[in-house]
């Protein structure tokens, strides 16, 4: 596979451990005599984890308990990353970030998944030509390595049975794809649904995409070694409360999340977005089935030693927290 990858800039670097560094310092502090307990969640700017944020927003921690500090980085790979590192208890990441964490023997445990979403696109401009995935065959390729994006990229050239060694990849952080489709340095990417209106934007009439829908991206809520049962089961619980009430009022909640993303997200995206979305705490056969394919995946693409197979990644579930909050959401046997 012909890869070129890019180096993290310094100031995004600097931005990454300035957030770690404040992780840090509220993982151990809580208001003094607030009776609450301190917990701390790492997520990005991504819909999948839509409740978290409007928790944040609305201030239901409280209502179970504890005084959460919500950090969005970047990326859910980032989110795992504070969670690997031990600056956050909690992490909201997408799912081939968990697994590959997994394969690679890192203590991390999966608490629920939170939403699921499937409204992929392939973004491209008109001059290149390319209105299927067969058309990517020696093509470069944007998508940001190492994130579950680069996994919807592989089912799209799946889906007419070519692999990524028949593409150019090329290494983008997220909100680089849409700059590089305009300066023509590849001829295609893969980014966030959050980054679609950005290349449109950047394209004008140059723009064109191809939708693709072979693939359910999960949010996943994660954990670290320093959150017990109790914090995952109070979390979990705050979460539903906050999926309840987008269920009552989804044009408040998506004002909430909008509010509480600090510009991160734009209201004409979570507007139409966040309809796509399917939000659930649940942990079911089919999130470890497909817990198992995109580890027998990421083995052959990473080359990573961990064991793929269902049963090994079941010890990677934590079913006890949802089973206390939510029991009808444990389907697993």
């Amino acid at each position: 596979m012909s890869r070129h990858r890019t180096r993290p800039r310094a100031a995004a670097a600097v931005l990454f451990a300035a957030l770690l560094s404040l992780l840090a310092t509220a993982c151990a502090q809580s208001p003094e005599g607030s009776g609450r307990r301190a917990v701390t969640v790492a997520g990005s700017d991504q819909l999948g984890g839509a409740p978290v944020y409007l928790a944040q927003e609305r201030g239901l921690w409280a209502e179970e308990g504890l005084d959460a500090t919500v950090t969005t980085l970047s990326t859910g790979r980032d989110a795992l990353n504070a969670v690997l590192g031990g600056q956050a208890q909690f992490g909201v990441v997408g799912d081939l970030p968990a697994v590959t964490a997994a394969l690679g023997g890192r203590d991390v445990r999966i608490v629920a998944d939170l939403s699921r979403f499937s409204d992929w696109r392939l973004l491209t401009r008109t001059d290149r030509g390319i209105t299927g995935f067969a058309a990517l065959k020696g093509r470069k390729v944007g998508v940001p390595q190492g994130t579950n994006v680069e996994y919807a990229l592989s089912r799209m050239l799946a889906s007419e049975r070519l692999t990524p060694a028949d593409v150019t990849v090329v290494n983008l952080s997220p909100n680089q794809v849409a700059a590089a489709l305009a300066r023509g340095d590849v001829d295609a990417g893969v980014t966030f649904p959050s980054f679609y209106d950005a290349a449109r934007t950047a394209l004008a009439d140059r723009y064109a995409e191809v939708p693709f829908s072979g693939y359910t991206a999960r949010t996943l809520l994660v954990s670290g070694p320093s959150a017990d049962d109790d914090a995952a089961t109070a979390v979990l619980r705050t979460v539903l409360r906050a999926q309840r009430a987008s269920e009552a009022d989804p044009a408040a909640a998506r004002a909430a999340v909008v509010a509480q993303s600090k510009g991160a997200l734009q209201a004409g995206y979570v507007d139409s977005f966040q309809p796509r979305y399917t939000y659930g705490a649940s942990l079911t056969p089919e999130l470890l089935a497909q817990l198992a394919d995109e580890a027998a995946w990421a083995k052959a693409a990473q080359n990573l030693a961990g064991a793929a197979d269902q049963q090994a990644l079941r010890e990677r579930l934590r079913p006890a927290p949802l089973t206390a909050a939510d029991p009808a959401a444990v389907t697993l046997r």
